[in-house]
């Protein structure tokens, strides 16, 4: 169920940004691979690149603490595994 959901949101933000980028200029097909493929990320670099740069800057923040996040988890998972075995 969270990968449908999560596959909704990024299909959700690609559509929008498809729709948005001919505004600005900018390559409706590129943006809308990109907002598909990286999601939260390509909106917060949208956002900065069209002049929405508080919103942008949040939302690159908000997925980079989650990214830092997920990296330390495994870390932790990882060395339990191996504390485990010795």
């Amino acid at each position: 169920m969270e990968i449908l959901i999560s596959f909704l949101g990024h299909v959700a933000i690609a559509i929008f940004l498809a729709l948005n980028a001919p505004k600005y200029g900018k390559s409706p097909v590129l943006w809308g691979i990109f907002g598909f493929f990286f999601g939260i990320l390509a909106l917060g670099i949208y956002f900065v690149q069209t002049g929405k740069k508080l919103i942008g800057w949040i939302l690159i923040i908000i997925f980079s603490m989650i990214i830092i996040l997920i990296f330390i988890f495994f870390s932790v998972l990882i060395a339990f595994i191996f504390s485990s075995f010795s």
